[in-house]
C-alpha cells in the first residue's frame, strides 16, 4: 500500500508514514517536558527569581517529578459531571494538536538522500488541514467545560469557544495572503516558493496578524482569558485533575509548537538557510525555537486583557486589518 504526495506521485510507503508518525510522537513527548523547564526558568529570570532548582541538577528533572505527581493523583469528578465525556475531552485536544504537526515541513524531499520527505505528510490543502484540526480543539474545550458540571468550567468553555471562533477568522485571512503569493495551499510548496525571498517581507502585516491571532488560538498571555484564575478559578479544566489536567497542559505546548512551525513555513522561509541542504531541519528547529522564546517573552511581559478588550481587538482591529492585507495582496499580484 502506498500514499500519494501533493504532486500526485507515489512517494512513500505506508511503513514510512508509520515510522514518521512514531517519530513525531517521540519528538513531541520529549520536547514538551524540556519546554516546561525552559519557560519556568526564563520567566523566573524575567521576574528576578530562581525558578525550578530542587529536583535534579539545576532543577532539570522537574518535568519528571511533575509527570509522576500527575500520574499518581486519583481521578475525581463532581457529582453533576458526565465522567465519560470528561475522559474523552483531553484525548481530543491532544490528538488534534499532535496531528497538526504532521504537515510542518522540516526539509525538502531527498534532502537526506532517496525520496524521503522530511515532513509527516504533504497535502495540497495543507493550510486547510491546519485550520480543520485546529478547530477541533474547540470541541474539547466545550465538551470538557460542559461535562464537568461546574458553572466556572462552563463559563471558561464558552470563553474558549468565542475566542477561538473570533481569532480563527483573522488567522485564516493572514495565511490567505501567503497562499495567494505562493499559489498553493501546500506548506511544502509555500516553503519552496520562498527560495529567493521569505514571505515575512511582502507579508509582514500578515505575519504580525498571524502571531497575534496565534497567541489567542493557543490561549496564551495576554489572551489567556479561558483560564483566567482571578475570575474562573482555572477555567474549562477546573474540575480536571491528574494526567487529564496534564493533557490539557501538554496540548497547550504542542499548539505553541504547531503555530510556530506554521509561521516558520509560511513566513520565515522554512528550511531555507545558509549551508548545505542537509542542514534544513536545523534551520527549521532554530526558527521554531526562536518563536517559542517569543511566546515565553510575551507571557512574562504583557498583562492579561479584559474579555471585552479581547473581543473588540479581534473583530474591530485584527479582522479589518487582515481583510485589508488580503485586498492589497490581491491587487499587487494582479498589477505585477
Amino acid at each position: 500500500m502506498t500514499l500519494m504526495g501533493a504532486d500526485g506521485l507515489v512517494v512513500e510507503t505506508t511503513l514510512v508514514q508509520i515510522v514518521k508518525a512514531l517519530v513525531i510522537f517521540g519528538f513531541i513527548f520529549s520536547v514538551v517536558p524540556m519546554l516546561t523547564v525552559l519557560e519556568r526558568k526564563l520567566i523566573g529570570r524575567f521576574q528576578s527569581r530562581i525558578g525550578p532548582n530542587r529536583v535534579g541538577p539545576r532543577g532539570m528533572m522537574q518535568p519528571l517529578a511533575d509527570a509522576l505527581k500527575l500520574l499518581s493523583k486519583e481521578q475525581s469528578a463532581p457529582a453533576t459531571a458526565v465522567p465519560w465525556m470528561m475522559a474523552i475531552s483531553p484525548v481530543i485536544i491532544v490528538a488534534t494538536a499532535v496531528t497538526t504537526l504532521a504537515i510542518i515541513p522540516f526539509g525538502p524531499q531527498g534532502a537526506w538522500g532517496g525520496d524521503l520527505g522530511l515532513y509527516g505528510i504533504d497535502v495540497e490543502i495543507g493550510l486547510l488541514f491546519f485550520f480543520a484540526f485546529g478547530s477541533l480543539a474547540f470541541y474539547a474545550f466545550v465538551l470538557g467545560g460542559w461535562a464537568s458540571g461546574s458553572k466556572y468550567s462552563f463559563l471558561g468553555a464558552m470563553r474558549s469557544a468565542a475566542q477561538l471562533i473570533s481569532y480563527e477568522v483573522a488567522i485564516g485571512l493572514s495565511l490567505l495572503g501567503v497562499a495567494m503569493t505562493a499559489g498553493s495551499l501546500s506548506l511544502v510548496k509555500i516553503v519552496e516558493a520562498q527560495g529567493e525571498m521569505w514571505f515575512v517581507i511582502p507579508q509582514f502585516v500578515g505575519f504580525l496578524i498571524f502571531m497575534v491571532a496565534g497567541f489567542a488560538e493557543t490561549a496564551r498571555a495576554p489572551f489567556d482569558l479561558p483560564e483566567s484564575d482571578a475570575e474562573l478559578v482555572a477555567g474549562y479544566h477546573t474540575e480536571f485533575g491528574g494526567m487529564r489536567f496534564g493533557s490539557f497542559l501538554l496540548a497547550e505546548y504542542i499548539e505553541i509548537i504547531s503555530v510556530s512551525g506554521v509561521a516558520t513555513a509560511c513566513f520565515l522561509g522554512g528550511w531555507h538557510g545558509p549551508g548545505p541542504e542537509a542542514l534544513a531541519p536545523l534551520w527549521v528547529l532554530l526558527k521554531i525555537f526562536a518563536l517559542i522564546l517569543f511566546f515565553i517573552w510575551i507571557r512574562a511581559t504583557l498583562p492579561r486583557l479584559r474579555y471585552d478588550q479581547l473581543m473588540s481587538f479581534g473583530w474591530k482591529i485584527l479582522l479589518p486589518l487582515a481583510t485589508l492585507n488580503v485586498l492589497i495582496t490581491a491587487i499587487l499580484l494582479v498589477v505585477t
